[in-house]
């Protein structure tokens, strides 16, 4: 990394986001948005890229990790209010637009710039998480399920059962993950199997086993995968997660009616007409596109839409980052040439 890092914060009377970057302030901005569990961090591999590109890259903590606000209630970390934290960070910024970037759970929020706010967006980019027109909401989840490999006899819910878990049983939740973050961060962060794809994924028990680990009280002592993590990347995990503990990440998954309600409001019936980049997870068993129709609601809401299968499990930008630079960097020259530096 020969790109130098800068910390920085974007206040609001409503919010404070904390905010990683490098590249010249003046460069065309890229918006990297993470999701559960991690930190701005987690674009370690892409941010210092981009940035020796010309590029001025940016990414918060989300609501409720690392440095930023964390918020009292549940529904505190709905789509639509931490859509507007984002419209703020992008306003503290000093930008009108920006190409935005997401995974996991900062994938629906930045689907939900694109179709709430398309003037904000140059371009956007998601791995692992489709865009779902009607709301990344778990009716239209369970909808999509692959039912040859999950049959609704025996898993109703498929590989989305671990969020009924959570609405069902969010205390306990907490507390597993709460009960050795070490052991938590080191059991989450493995890289992706091959040989899992199309086999029931170990979130698809989570209820019938009593809660994640097996229903176990804390996470195993498993070793640390450094094909995801290094060591000092681990001990940054922790840390975090440690000082702010896991109720406002887990509360993301507490708002299904509200993120519908909120997606069934966009103009236009939520099609995108900006570029539009979507990273497949050749074996994430969570956000499974490869086998279900997951991806079909996206294919049909995006007027310009490219995708390319990244051969790796759901930890994409870290197991898997030259992969992710390519697809993302020959996007934006293709798509976007607007947005490309010079």
């Amino acid at each position: 990394m020969d790109q130098a890092w800068r910390e920085g914060a974007v206040r609001t009377a409503r919010h404070t986001s904390f905010t990683l970057e490098c590249g010249p302030a003046d460069g065309p901005l890229l918006i990297f948005l993470h999701g559960w569990p991690e930190l701005s961090f987690s674009w370690r591999h892409q941010l210092p890229c981009f940035a020796a590109m010309g590029f001025r890259c940016v990414a918060p903590d989300m609501r409720g990790y690392g440095r930023s606000s964390s918020h009292p209630a549940p529904s505190d970390y709905a789509l639509e209010p931490i859509t507007t934290d984002m419209l703020e960070l992008l306003a503290g910024l000093g930008r009108e637009r920006a190409v935005w970037i997401g995974h996991d759970w900062g994938s629906p929020v930045v689907w939900s710039l694109a179709a709430h706010h398309p003037g904000r967006c140059l371009g956007v980019a998601n791995l692992c998480v489709p865009y779902i027109p009607a709301g990344f909401t778990l009716p239209n989840l369970v909808a999509l399920v692959d039912r040859r490999t999950y049959p609704a006899a025996e898993y109703p819910a498929g590989q989305w059962d671990y969020q009924y878990f959570y609405e069902e049983n969010p205390a306990r939740a907490r507390a597993v993950f709460e009960a050795d973050v070490d052991a938590t961060v080191r059991a989450l962060f493995r890289r992706g199997n091959p040989a899992a794809r199309g086999k029931p994924g170990r979130t698809a028990t989570i209820r019938r086993d009593g809660g994640w680990f097996g229903g176990a009280d804390r996470a195993p002592d498993v070793p640390l995968d450094e094909a995801v993590l290094t060591p000092a990347d681990h001990a940054r995990y922790v840390a975090a997660l440690t000082r702010s503990g896991f109720a406002g990440p887990d509360s993301w998954y507490l708002n299904h009616a509200a993120n519908a309600a909120y997606a069934a409001r966009a103009p236009a019936g939520g099609l995108l007409a900006m570029p539009v980049l979507f990273l497949h997870g050749a074996y994430d068993t969570t956000c499974e596109t490869m086998d279900s129709d997951l991806a079909q609601p996206m294919r049909q809401a995006c007027a310009d839409l490219t995708e390319v299968v990244v051969p790796s499990g759901h930890w994409m930008a870290q197991e898997r980052p030259a992969a992710v630079n390519a697809a993302l960097a020959r996007w934006l020259a293709q798509r976007v040439p607007a947005a490309w530096p010079g």
